[in-house]
């Protein structure tokens, strides 16, 4: 029997032991999934990165695991922001866009568009418009789309205008 061959197998059953003990930690910290953005989107993420803000609402920087550049939070529970992300399937609804969707309305905050979507679980997911990539943030449960979402909002705008160029952003 060869040693060598089977050996990987055995390392890597720690190594996931390890990562399911990191997602279920009682510390409330925050695990995301981080976007694979396209070659044209990703120097834009990098961009974006740099230029987020250190506080969002009066919430401290808080990034998520695993550490990325095209993701960011704040606060603990955190409020979440993935650039790259993939076009939201109700991006293109001519339900959203005539407003007969009660769940999703599209809008703007100082100069950037957002498609702003209440999910299942009573979350508030917003998605930026007319940008080269599409950025998500995602509020925690309990967080207000009208209240703290416009303030969030607000206070991304900057960071978006300055690192996202309008535009029509990849079909993926």
């Amino acid at each position: 029997m060869n040693f060598f061959r089977h050996r990987p197998l055995g390392l890597l059953a720690p190594a996931l032991l390890i990562a399911v003990a990191g997602c279920s930690s009682a510390d409330d910290s925050a695990a995301v999934a981080v976007p694979s953005p396209d070659a044209k989107t990703a120097p834009v993420c990098r961009e974006l990165h740099r230029a987020l803000p250190r506080e969002l609402d009066g919430r401290s920087r808080n990034d998520p695991g695993p550490r990325s550049a095209y993701t960011a939070g704040w606060g603990n529970p955190a409020i979440i922001l993935r650039c790259g992300v993939v076009r939201p399937p109700k991006m293109i609804d001519p339900k959203v866009a005539e407003g007969g969707d009660p769940d999703a309305i599209a809008g703007g905050v100082n100069g950037v568009d957002w498609l702003m979507e209440k999910q299942s679980d009573g979350t508030w997911r917003f998605t930026t418009a007319g940008r080269v990539a599409y950025v998500q943030v995602r509020l925690p449960k309990g967080m207000s789309a009208q209240e703290e979402g416009t303030a969030i909002l607000t206070d991304l705008a900057p960071a978006v205008k300055k690192a996202i160029p309008e535009g029509i952003a990849s079909m993926k």
